[in-house]
């Protein structure tokens, strides 16, 4: 990939939200970010933005399971009915703190999740994800 990857992020606690958003723009390694406090906000996003748009169609999601009113796994079974423009070639990551081994292997069985990642994110997860994913070395 030529051009830096867009990044979404969607988790309900704000200050994790900052703090991700932080490592990735401190990394250099992205280019735009955009956060989304709801898994509804992020469903909303990735269906109204297009080519044209000023805010680019994420190239990479990072997304948590837990979250009131529509969880991750939630968000996923809503993402996979999206005609296949809105859902492109989105690389997924679920970025999570559960410690619970069946959320791993869930993650595991749904074609959609591309990586699974414990929180914090840092720059070097972000880096071994980029390689992986983009074929990006930082």
């Amino acid at each position: 990939m030529h051009k830096k990857p867009s990044v979404l992020l969607v988790d309900d606690n704000a200050a994790t939200n900052f703090l991700h958003g932080r490592v990735l723009k401190k990394s250099e390694l992205v280019g735009y970010v955009h956060t989304c406090t709801s898994a509804r906000e992020g469903l909303e996003y990735i269906s109204t933005t297009n080519e044209n748009d000023i805010y680019p169609k994420p190239d990479l999601i990072f997304l948590d399971i837990n979250m009131p009113g529509m969880s991750g796994w939630e968000f996923l079974e809503a993402y996979r009915k999206l005609p296949l423009e809105q859902r492109g070639q989105i690389v997924i990551v679920m970025l999570t703190t559960s410690l619970n081994p069946d959320d791993r292997k869930r993650a595991g069985t749904i074609e959609e999740i591309d990586d699974f990642q414990e929180k914090p994110l840092t720059i070097p997860h972000l880096k071994r994800i980029l390689e992986r994913h983009f074929g990006e070395r930082g």
